[in-house]
């Protein structure tokens, strides 16, 4: 007979019942604080899209967009498309010599800009019956449109063909401007070419400038004093070889220490000498040569007379018909094959008795004393020039062929270029590794004209690869006579280049590079008003 439990036993389970209270109370009291921070939360987003309505608004109205405008039935809409479309199709009808349709389709134009005028003017929206009359009428002038085929795939590819018409005549006229403005720079202004007539007429009627010029030449050791700061420049430029040596005179702490050697072809020969013998440049002593007295120049020993005898190379240079006009004009140009560009490479030739001297083209202006060249290291090195690769990324790939094999197995396309113009030149080191003959060495690998086009800067890189010692950019500042320079460049440079065909001298020069080349010109000299030289 089972026994029945006492009380006790059965306390425990009235303290279970009494701890599920306790949980379903909890329980509730949670979900009370759930359901009020829920409708805490719930006036702050009301605030948020009010807040992107507004901004959407300030949109509208910083692109001045209207509720009208992009609205369904937007009339302005409407009218601004239809003009949009008549206007293409103006450019159609021209195209087919349809100027009636033309000219209809301009004047409803017109009218609609008018009306969209009116209306944004007023302030207020346009109404269906203030545009009705207009909104037809160019509906019926775009029906008319299509039904002479100027439909969009037309549109497109006669806007395409006008597309490619334009860049033609782009590239023609480009071409054009190159070809001309390359003439201009090639062409001698009248005002030197008076210049130089007149100097020679007073050359040979004047005893009195050749006896004075017999003098100054007594002092001929100076020539050769290697203690003394010598200079040459190569041209058949008058004036501008003037500017040279008297920017290089009036800037030099030590004039009667500049010697300066100049070469020029028989013609400016007399005018030259005539020129510097009646002008004084601070004592600066002038030496003036034509490059025909000098009897190794020949075609057994030069390279370049030799080409220049040949039928073939006359033809390229002179006349431009043998590759069909592909070659740039600029490399055409038959003043690269003169001697007074080449005879750079002849310098020790020239002044056998000089060991460094300062080549200058006759395109540049000296602004700042330049005896600190004279003492330049040049780290048994022949060339010193400035390079060009830092700014402007001229390498050697920009200048010679690399397709070639000669090319590729000796240089390194990605080698610095260097500029011509204001370069000095070790003469001891020039003889001691017969530079010279590097020269020619390439010249005669280039009678094809395939390891470069044309030019003295090409063959330089080659002959002085390896041999050029890098000079701080500041003594040669490039790109005048082509390009924007920075000012803070042009006040700190030594010596200016005019480099490329805006010429200081041509009406083609660069208007605000002119005054820096102007101030070594004395243009109240007799002879320069007789020549109208301005």
């Amino acid at each position: 007979m089972m026994r029945r439990r006492t009380a006790d036993f059965r306390r425990p389970v009235r303290r279970r019942i009494s701890n599920v209270f306790w949980l379903t109370l909890c329980g509730l009291v949670v979900l009370l604080f759930i359901v009020l921070l829920s409708q805490d939360n719930q006036p702050i987003s009301r605030p948020a899209f009010a807040k992107r309505s507004g901004r959407n608004d300030r949109l509208m109205e910083g692109l001045n967009v209207t509720e009208e405008m992009i609205s369904a039935d937007s009339i302005s809409r409407q009218l601004s498309d239809q003009i949009s479309l008549a206007k293409a199709f103006i450019v159609i009808a021209k195209e087919s010599n349809n100027l009636q349709f033309a000219w209809e389709l301009s004047a409803q134009i017109r009218n609609s800009q008018i009306l969209l005028s009116n209306a944004a003017i007023r302030r207020t929206p346009l109404t269906t019956r203030e545009s009705e009359t207009a909104i037809r009428d160019m509906a019926l002038l775009l029906y008319q449109a299509q039904q002479l085929h100027y439909d969009s795939a037309t549109m497109i590819m006669r806007l395409k063909a006008k597309i490619q018409s334009l860049e033609e005549q782009m590239s023609s006229v480009g071409e054009k401007s190159s070809k001309y403005g390359q003439i201009a720079a090639e062409e001698i202004p009248k005002s030197l070419y008076c210049l130089g007539v007149r100097l020679t007429t007073e050359w040979f009627r004047s005893p009195n400038l050749q006896r004075k010029l017999k003098e100054k030449t007594q002092m001929a050791e100076k020539l050769k004093d290697n203690n003394l700061y010598h200079f040459c420049v190569f041209s058949d430029n008058i004036l501008a070889t003037s500017v040279v040596v008297n920017s290089t005179a009036l800037n030099s702490k030590n004039p009667e220490m500049v010697v300066f050697h100049l070469v020029t072809d028989e013609i400016n020969y007399a005018p030259m000498k005539a020129w510097f013998g009646m002008n004084s440049f601070r004592g600066v002593t002038v030496e003036v040569q034509k490059f025909e007295d000098f009897s190794w120049l020949n075609a057994s020993y030069v390279p370049v007379l030799k080409q220049l005898q040949d039928a073939d190379t006359q033809s390229y240079y002179f006349s431009g018909n043998s590759d069909d006009g592909r070659t740039p004009i600029k490399f055409r140009n038959p003043k690269y094959l003169s001697m007074l560009n080449h005879l750079r490479f002849y310098i020790p030739e020239v002044f056998p008795a000089l060991k460094k001297v300062v080549f200058l083209d006759d395109d540049v202006v000296v602004q700042k004393d330049l005896s600190g060249l004279f003492s330049i290291d040049l780290n048994g090195n022949v060339n010193g020039a400035v390079e060009t690769c830092m700014e402007t990324f001229h390498r050697y790939h920009k200048y010679l062929n690399y397709s070639h094999p000669l090319i590729r197995a000796h240089f390194d396309p990605d080698a610095c270029g260097w500029a011509f113009g204001m370069n000095v030149f070790d003469l001891v080191e020039w003889r001691k590794r017969n530079v010279t003959g590097i020269y020619h060495y390439w010249q005669e690998k280039n009678v094809d004209r395939t390891l470069w086009k044309l030019g003295t800067l090409p063959p330089g890189l080659l002959t002085f690869y390896g041999l050029t010692e890098p000079l701080e950019p500041a003594w040669h500042v490039l790109g005048l006579g082509y390009t924007n320079v920075d000012p803070r460049l042009i006040e700190k440079g030594a010596v200016l280049h005019y480099n490329g065909n805006s010429k200081p001298w041509l009406k083609i020069g660069m208007e605000k590079y002119k005054p820096l080349w102007d101030k070594y010109v004395d243009y109240s000299h007799p002879l320069l008003q007789q020549c109208n030289v301005h």
